[in-house]
């Protein structure tokens, strides 16, 4: 059936609402960590706290998308948002680094459970021609946390202490729950169906240990359990294989990649997270060493880049919508990044400051043209009934693409300043004000070897863009279909509605 426009908005209010907390909760604690980690006496963990969160997200993404399809979006929706929240209570209550972390991974979990189940949850409640304008109000969550949150986390640890930073969620969180608990339909998922334990059980060792390894790789201290960790993600990368290849239920069914709009469409939605996601911790970074600005002047890049996100996400979710055209977009997204990423390889060091802000601005601009469109466009290429499991395979392979490569980045940035540095520093020591508190000669020289470093790395991230215009061209085009879900695999009202 469908929804009445007046729970429809109810509906996308609270999914945007769960959506935007749980995305704040990824980057509100950024700015609060090492006021956590010394509060609680264990710098040396500190890392974790964030380790932790994505990667039980990341492992789980498969699991909770396969769940939705079997018992239903609606339950596993529910489920994540009360996790969730006892889990934000646990944070703010921890008493050590250990029950942070713990609660920490759940928050992950959860997180991840409402990410993939809003996306679904749209997909079932509406037509695939409506499907862009919604996703895209709940993707704009993201871009809006990586803009307020760094802010917004300084702010409440300053002047409120930094449980609140966790807190927060509550209040927001349990109105958006007693929404969803409303408006959110019950979805038949058909014939009862079995689970795929053991391929879910191989790929969440295969995952854990990949980010494990490519996290360890490069410190020389780790670098052996880095080789164990890569030689467990070969043997548990095989069984999961072969697992999949025999399961009636496969937790990922591989042929979904026989299907040329899949393959395409998981291809662009890795290019967003190699390509964009991977490089933008580092801008920051960049900006302070190369153009010798300050802390808060290096961040006007990264905001203008994701405020050009924003901006493309919501108008190509709503052209999409109104013409069903999809594949337009994605060409000129992919090919408006390769373009940017290539400007910024070229530019000199010392230009002035608003150029890159243009510049980046017009890679987010490129990048949010399709990044809520291409979740939209998967879905309507599977069955209704594997809808969870297409949306979390594509949201997988994004935050796959982030994490790989922002280490290999972070890998070859450390590499060549370590190979590069005047002898007068230590790599390990050198921090922006020591820098700008140098000699005018050392500076420049910091300077110019931090530009010579990211000229390959963006150089690489263009060619990523261009080998994702190849997959927008060989996405197949056409229209997206203004027809409501057959009556068999229709949504109904909660019990409690």
């Amino acid at each position: 059936m469908s929804l009445s426009p007046l729970r429809l908005r109810l509906l996308v209010a609270s999914l945007l609402t769960v959506a935007f907390l749980g995305a704040l909760d990824h980057t509100i604690v950024a700015t609060s960590l090492a006021t956590v980690a010394g509060e609680l006496g264990a710098l040396e963990h500190m890392s974790w706290v964030v380790v932790g969160y994505t990667l039980a997200g990341t492992a789980l993404y498969p699991v909770l998308g396969k769940l939705g399809d079997l018992v239903g979006p609606r339950l596993v929706f529910l489920t994540s948002v009360a996790v969730f929240l006892a889990a934000s209570l646990a944070c703010g209550f921890a008493q050590d680094m250990t029950q942070l972390v713990v609660a920490r991974v759940a928050q992950g979990m959860s997180s991840a459970g409402i990410q993939l189940m809003s996306q679904t949850i749209v997909a079932h409640v509406t037509t695939p021609r409506q499907r862009p304008r919604y996703l895209s109000i709940i993707g704009a969550a993201f871009p809006i946390a990586i803009l307020v949150g760094p802010v917004l986390g300084g702010l409440i640890t300053d002047y409120w202490g930094w449980p609140w930073v966790f807190w927060i969620n509550l209040p927001f969180g349990l109105v958006a729950l007693a929404l969803a608990a409303f408006a959110v339909p019950h979805v038949q998922t058909g014939a009862p169906r079995r689970f795929d334990i053991g391929g879910a059980v191989t790929f969440t060792i295969a995952l854990v240990a990949l980010v494990l390894g490519v996290t360890w790789v490069g410190a020389p201290e780790t670098a052996l359990s880095a080789v164990v960790a890569f030689a467990i993600v070969a043997v548990a990368l095989a069984a999961f294989l072969a697992i999949e290849m025999r399961a009636p239920e496969p937790i990922l069914p591989l042929g979904f990649f026989a299907d040329r709009t899949i393959a395409a469409g998981v291809a662009l939605s890795a290019i967003i997270g190699i390509g964009l996601f991977s490089v933008t911790a580092y801008l920051p970074t960049y900006f302070q060493m190369a153009y010798r600005t300050s802390a808060t002047v290096s961040g006007l890049v990264p905001i203008a880049t994701v405020f050009g996100m924003l901006v493309a996400n919501l108008t190509t979710g709503w052209l999409a919508s109104r013409t069903g055209r999809y594949r337009g977009y994605t060409i000129f997204g992919t090919g408006l990044a390769a373009i940017g990423l290539a400007v910024m390889a070229l530019l000199p060091v010392g230009t002035p400051l608003w150029v890159p802000m243009v510049v980046m601005f017009g890679v987010g601009i490129g990048t949010g043209s399709f990044m809520s469109l291409i979740i939209a466009v998967v879905q309507g290429a599977v069955p209704r009934h594997e809808t969870g499991t297409i949306t979390a395979t594509t949201n997988l392979v994004r935050q796959l693409g982030s994490t790989l490569g922002t280490a290999v980045i972070g890998g070859v940035i450390g590499a060549g300043i370590a190979a590069r540095l005047p002898s007068s520093l230590d790599p390990s020591s050198l921090t922006p004000s020591l820098v700008h508190g140098s000699a005018p000669a050392i500076q420049a020289e910091v300077a110019q070897i931090y530009g010579d470093i990211f000229v390959p790395v963006f150089a690489a991230l263009a060619l990523t863009y261009a080998v994702g215009i190849v997959a927008a061209v060989l996405l197949p085009s056409g229209r997206l279909s203004d027809e409501p879900a057959p009556a068999a695999e229709s949504v109904s009202e909660p019990a409690n509605a």
